[in-house]
């Protein structure tokens, strides 16, 4: 069964931040706010708690459709290709924020990626899942909590997220009710941005 623990997100608490990031690092699976919707994620770092998070998405890690939230500007460029200043100028304007860039990406993506020439970049503008990667030390695989609810597709109580997840992941993080509506996704990878999902995020760069 998962923790639950209690992370306020004006002033997240240190004891409670190092235990999450000892879960990640030892391959355990977390779920944890963003500036969007809760969202489930784990160590980039680690094989086989990637291969569960896919599994739990009921698809193949190499063909998953996956993002790396990342601390800040500099964390993204572990796995990106070298930026040009239009690019890095475009994610400066917008991170940390609603979305998430398409971007291209290098030789150093983790295994299961390594044919894959782009990368999902989320740098979120939440304080409780910025502190926990910062801490981590390298980015965390991600993707949103789908609810099956027909109805509604994202939950957005984290006790509701608890009762549903509670079998299936290491710890759920509250730090009270978050969105229903996911980042907005930017093709950052031709000479002009194109939205492939608009989302939470207002974007007026693309074509």
């Amino acid at each position: 069964m998962a923790e639950f623990l209690k992370i306020y997100a004006e002033n997240p608490q240190p004891r409670i931040l190092e235990r999450v990031v000892d879960i990640l690092k030892n391959g355990g699976l977390v779920i944890y706010p963003t500036d969007t919707v809760y969202a489930l994620g784990c160590d980039v770092k680690n094989i086989k708690a990637m291969q569960q998070l896919s599994r739990i998405k009921g698809e193949k890690l190499e063909r998953a459709n996956l993002a790396f939230i990342c601390h800040n500007l500099s964390n993204l460029s572990a796995y990106t290709a070298q930026l040009n200043s239009s690019t890095f100028k475009l994610l400066k304007k917008y991170l940390p924020g609603p979305y998430t860039f398409i971007l291209p990406s290098n030789k150093a993506l983790p295994r299961p990626f390594k044919k894959r020439k782009t990368v999902g970049i989320r740098v979120p503008n939440h304080s409780v899942i910025l502190e926990i990667v910062k801490r981590l030390g390298n980015p965390i695989l991600t993707t949103s909590i789908h609810d099956n609810d027909n109805i509604i597709e994202y939950t957005s109580d984290p006790e509701i997220i608890f009762e549903q997840w509670q079998s299936k992941v290491d710890v759920v993080i509250d730090s009270g009710f978050g969105g229903n509506v996911p980042s907005t996704v930017i093709d950052a990878t031709n000479e002009r941005p194109i939205i492939i999902r608009q989302g939470a995020g207002e974007f007026v760069e693309a074509i």
